[in-house]
C-alpha cells in the first residue's frame, strides 16, 4: 500500500498524560506519527481506505447539563444510557427529545481521583436478559457488574442490585482503565490501568494495566492466552478506548506519560511495552503502536470506528482524532477535529453510518465547565 507521509512533530513540555493535564495543546503541525510497520491478525491490509481528507459536522446538541459523563452505551432502541463518574448514577438519555431520566444509582461506587462510575455496556443479549455492565470503582477494587434494567419500575429504581462478575482489578487515584464493550464475538472486554504502579503492567498474574477478555458471566474465554485467567493482552499504561473495525479487529486507545499516547492493534497474548517502553520502539517482544501522539496532542480516552476511521476523542489534547484505515495500517495522514472548540472530549460513539456521538468532560475536576456542560453532540462525519 502507499507509504504514509512523514510529519514534523512539535516537541512540547508535557507531564503524566493520565488526562489530568489542562495545559493548551499544541497550535502546530498534527503531531500524531503512524507506525509503517503496523501487523494484525486480521490478515492483508486493504488495498484501499477511505478518503485521505475527512470532515465533521456537528448536527445537533443532544443533552446539556450532564455531570462527570464518563461511560455510554446504547439500548436497542437506540436511546443512551450515560455513568456519572463522580454521582455513581446511570441516566438514559432519549435521542428523540434529548430528555433525560435517572434510572438508578450504583451502589458501592467511591470516587475519587480518576476513579468511580466508569465504563457501560449493554448486554449483546439484551432483548431477553435486560442486563446492563458497569465498570466502577469501590472503597478496596475496581469491579465489574451487571444489573438487570426494569424499565417498567418507576424512575431512579429502575436498575437492580448489582451481580459482579469480576473483581480484584486495582484501583488508584489514576490510571484505573475502565472501558467496557461487548466484542463481535459477543464476550466483555475491559480496559485497565496500572493504578501508578507501573511494575503490574508486566506481572500477568495481576489484572491491572491490561486488556480482559470474558464471557458475560466474567470467565475466562477459550482463546484467551492462558485457559484459567481473562488477560488477554499485557503492557498497557492506562487504557480508556476499545473498538472494532469492520474485519472484527479490535483497536485500543492508551495514555502515554511524557512523550507518546498510542493507537494499539490489539492480539491475544502480545506485550504492548509498558514501562519498558513508551511510544515505538522497535525492541523484539513488544508491540509498536499504529499511531502515536505527543502527549499534549492526545490524552486519548473513547474511540470508535465509523465511515472507515477510527475516531479518537482526546482529553488534554481537545480534539477529535480521525485515524483513516486500510486493513492494518493507517491509509492517510490523522486529521484533528474541533480543537478546543468543546474542551475536554471523553467518550465518542458510534451509532451507524455517518452518525457518531460525542461526549464531552468539562465537569471531571479537570476542565474549565461552561454553561451547559457537560454535552452530548450528535456528528456527521466522514
Amino acid at each position: 500500500m502507499t507509504a504514509v507521509l512523514a510529519t514534523a512533530v512539535l516537541l512540547l513540555a508535557t507531564g503524566c498524560s493520565s488526562g489530568g493535564d489542562t495545559a493548551a495543546a499544541g497550535q502546530g503541525a498534527t503531531s500524531a506519527t503512524p507506525s509503517p510497520s503496523a501487523s494484525g491478525s486480521g490478515g492483508s491490509p486493504s488495498p484501499t481506505g477511505p478518503p485521505a481528507k475527512g470532515s465533521v459536522k456537528v448536527v445537533s446538541t443532544l443533552a446539556k447539563d450532564l455531570k462527570s459523563p464518563w461511560g455510554v452505551a446504547a439500548l436497542p432502541d437506540g436511546d443512551l444510557l450515560v455513568a456519572s463518574r463522580d454521582e455513581g448514577t446511570i441516566t438514559r438519555v432519549d435521542v428523540e427529545t434529548g430528555k433525560k431520566t435517572q434510572i438508578g444509582s450504583v451502589p458501592g461506587v467511591s470516587p475519587g481521583g480518576e476513579g468511580g462510575l466508569l465504563g457501560l455496556a449493554v448486554s449483546p443479549s439484551f432483548a431477553s436478559d435486560q442486563q446492563v455492565y458497569a465498570y466502577f470503582t469501590t472503597e478496596s477494587d475496581n469491579r465489574i457488574a451487571r444489573m438487570l434494567y426494569d424499565e417498567q419500575k418507576p424512575a431512579d429504581q429502575q436498575l437492580g442490585a448489582p451481580d459482579t462478575i469480576l473483581r480484584g482489578i486495582p484501583k488508584g487515584r489514576v490510571h484505573n482503565g475502565g472501558r467496557i464493550a461487548f466484542g463481535p464475538d459477543k464476550m466483555l472486554y475491559a480496559g485497565t490501568g496500572e493504578t501508578g504502579d507501573r511494575e503490574l503492567a508486566q506481572d500477568q498474574k495481576s489484572l491491572g494495566g491490561k486488556i480482559l477478555r470474558m464471557t458475560p458471566d466474567g470467565q475466562p474465554v477459550h482463546g484467551n492466552p492462558e485457559a484459567d485467567s481473562v488477560v488477554y493482552s499485557w503492557g498497557h499504561r492506562n487504557v480508556q478506548g476499545l473498538a472494532w473495525d469492520s474485519d472484527k479487529r479490535l483497536w485500543a486507545a492508551e495514555f502515554g506519560q511524557d512523550t507518546w499516547d498510542e493507537l494499539n492493534l490489539i492480539e491475544p497474548g502480545k506485550n504492548y511495552g509498558w514501562p519498558e517502553v513508551e511510544g515505538k520502539s522497535g525492541k523484539p517482544g513488544f508491540v509498536d503502536p499504529v499511531v502515536q501522539w505527543k502527549t499534549a496532542d492526545a490524552s486519548p480516552s473513547g474511540i470508535a470506528y465509523a465511515e472507515g476511521s477510527i475516531w479518537m476523542a482526546s482529553l488534554r489534547g481537545e480534539r477529535l482524532w480521525r485515524i483513516p484505515l486500510a486493513g492494518t495500517e493507517p491509509s492517510a495522514q490523522p486529521q484533528a477535529f474541533l480543537k478546543g472548540t468543546y474542551g475536554r472530549l471523553r467518550t465518542v460513539l458510534s451509532a451507524g453510518g455517518a452518525k457518531v456521538w460525542l461526549v464531552t468532560s468539562e465537569t471531571d475536576t479537570r476542565g474549565t465547565p461552561e454553561p451547559g456542560d457537560d454535552k452530548i453532540l450528535q456528528l456527521e462525519v466522514k
